[in-house]
């Protein structure tokens, strides 16, 4: 499963570690921060889908219109 998408320019991955979302517009060479939060549960899959991202958690499925910066539950 993938913990790492390329997702219109930019490449945006899990930090399992950290349980938070990293994006990178320079092909992987340095990662920033996007989402840090608990509300979503623990992350384990990302997915392009087209108009938003799809990411399955230990909650649920969840997606995203605005590149992973705020999440919102689709289905348990």
């Amino acid at each position: 499963m993938p913990a790492m998408i390329n997702y219109g320019s930019e490449m945006i991955r899990i930090n399992l570690a950290k349980n938070q979302l990293e994006y990178s517009t320079n092909q992987g060479r340095t990662w920033t921060l996007r989402y840090n939060g608990s509300s979503a549960g623990t992350f384990s899959t990302l997915m392009d889908g087209g108009t938003e991202l799809l990411a399955q958690t230990d909650k649920g499925l969840y997606y995203s219109t605005n590149s992973g910066r705020t999440w919102t539950l689709r289905r348990r």
